[in-house]
């Protein structure tokens, strides 16, 4: 089986070429954060210049509104990448809080040292552009979806492209981040089943 470093020497190698031996001085600056079952990863207000790629686990952003409730923003799972949006862009406090949903294994370093790391390998650089360009792409995408779709098809194309995740998150979560109540997540569901 495959660790994720070597998953990550393979993403890197299809963006730049870089083999794996030659990739080593990237990931000699990457260490592994284990995180507990709703143990927070970046807390709201922190500026946190970590870059981690989930190896296992889930991590939901979020943050608390006016009233009390919480609204998430995304939730990531095994194989993507997370990271404060507001910290690497903006070098600014996080606006949200991102949390483990489960028992979560993160590799992370810090963007920092990939800055010094790129500026020394202009090699690598493809791979500064693809991460950037993922967080933009993913939240555009969030951002269209409640514009141009309806909650239930939302919720469809999420059951489509992470159908693991409706399993494994709880539903106030899921229902907080397609903008619903849980009560109208269950009548998508109810409505999605009986057709």
């Amino acid at each position: 089986m495959m660790s994720a470093i070597e998953k990550l020497q393979e993403l890197l190698f299809e963006l730049t070429g870089v083999s794996a031996e030659d990739s080593l001085p990237l990931f000699a600056g990457v260490s592994m954060v284990d995180l507990g079952n709703t143990q927070t990863y970046i807390p709201m207000g922190s500026v946190s210049r970590k870059v981690a790629y989930i190896q296992s686990g889930i991590i939901r952003a979020y943050t608390v509104k006016a009233n009390g409730d919480d609204a998430t923003l995304f939730i990531r799972n095994e194989g993507q990448f997370i990271a404060s949006h507001d910290s690497i862009i903006f070098n600014q406090p996080s606006r949200f809080t991102y949390h483990a949903l489960a028992p979560t294994t993160l590799l992370e370093i810090d963007y920092d040292v990939l800055e010094e790391i790129f500026k020394s390998h202009p090699v690598y650089e493809p791979l500064r552009n693809f991460f950037l360009m993922k967080m933009l792409g993913e939240t555009l995408t969030h951002i269209e979806t409640f514009v141009t779709r309806s909650p239930e098809e939302r919720y469809r194309t999420l059951v489509t492209t992470q159908s693991d995740l409706v399993n494994r998150v709880p539903d106030k979560y899921l229902a907080s981040m397609l903008g619903i109540t849980p009560v109208s997540l269950s009548r998508i569901r109810k409505r999605m089943h009986q057709k």
